[in-house]
């Protein structure tokens, strides 16, 4: 039985990200159960949200999980690598949406 996507050991690669980037989420995220104090279902993240990675754990031995600050939300969430995308590098189209999020966050 070959390796699924999923079964990927993400760890035997450098991680992606790293403290202090400036990040963009590519999907919308909700509560799963492990988020206190908010409802199982509940909106945590939304696609197109922009935050800065706090630190980067391991979860399993198989992947990364990257604490994220969403500076407008006023959380920290951990997020998978594929749930995320830089801003901190060469801009492109996908990344325009998520720079003017976070423009739009400094300026409050």
């Amino acid at each position: 039985m070959g390796l699924g996507r999923e079964e990927e050991v993400e760890i035997n690669n450098p991680p992606r990200f790293m403290p202090g980037e400036r990040v963009c989420a590519t999907r919308h995220i909700r509560n799963d159960g492990t988020y206190p104090g908010k409802e199982i279902g509940e909106s945590l993240v939304r696609k197109g949200d922009a935050g800065f990675v706090r630190d980067v754990g391991t979860f399993l031995q198989q992947f990364y999980i990257y604490a994220v600050e969403w500076v407008d939300r006023g959380t920290v969430v951990g997020m998978r690598t594929r749930e995320l995308m830089s801003l901190d590098e060469a801009p492109t189209l996908k990344t325009t949406e998520c720079a003017t999020s976070l423009n739009e966050g400094k300026a409050r």
